[in-house]
């Protein structure tokens, strides 16, 4: 479903407990106009939301594509638009507190690395490595993870979920929340 916002196409985020936000991304295999008209509406989509990342699986296409841009003083300044992003390095451990476009009402402190390299094409087929460290960091491992399949609440407790799914069955029952497959059959 897309809706257009003055020219342009914002795509549906995907809430959680969305089947398309547990399957793990295939890699993108040809890059050209779709692809790159693609990308603007994932951040273009990201801005409305408003956040610093998306993931493709979140707008319901499981190709192996992310934009980020954490820098929410300078818009744009610093957008990254990753396609086949891979993780070369990770180093050390940091604690964040981490929410989700495609988790609604919820937060919770998650481990991380406190550092990565990351190597992606751009949509000018450009090979491009990226350092990252503390919060950037962050960012880069929770979008990745939605590549696998992964949502930060699948890196908290086991009991913390269960509380987390029992407030979104509440919010599902008040209209709050679209209910697209029962949270209760997750682990």
């Amino acid at each position: 479903m897309r809706i257009q916002v003055s020219g342009m196409a914002l795509l549906r985020i995907r809430k959680y407990p969305d089947p398309v936000l547990k399957r793990p991304a295939q890699p993108v295999t040809k890059i050209d106009g779709a692809l790159h008209s693609f990308i603007e509406s994932m951040v273009q989509t990201m801005y409305a939301a408003p956040g610093i990342g998306l993931a493709a699986p979140q707008v319901g296409d499981s190709r192996r594509i992310i934009v980020i841009d954490a820098d929410q003083q300078n818009p744009g300044r610093r957008l990254l638009r990753l396609i086949n992003p891979e993780v070369l390095e990770l180093d050390g451990k940091i604690t964040w507190e981490e929410a989700c476009l495609s988790v609604v009402d919820y937060s919770a402190q998650v481990q991380r690395a406190a550092r990565l390299v990351v190597k992606a094409l751009t949509p000018d087929e450009e090979e491009v490595e990226i350092e990252a460290e503390q919060f950037l960091a962050v960012v880069f491992q929770h979008e990745l993870d939605h590549l696998e399949g992964k949502l930060f609440i699948d890196r908290v407790s086991r009991l913390k979920r269960q509380l987390y799914r029992r407030k979104l069955q509440k919010l599902i029952k008040e209209g709050k929340v679209e209910n697209h497959a029962s949270p209760s059959a997750e682990a």
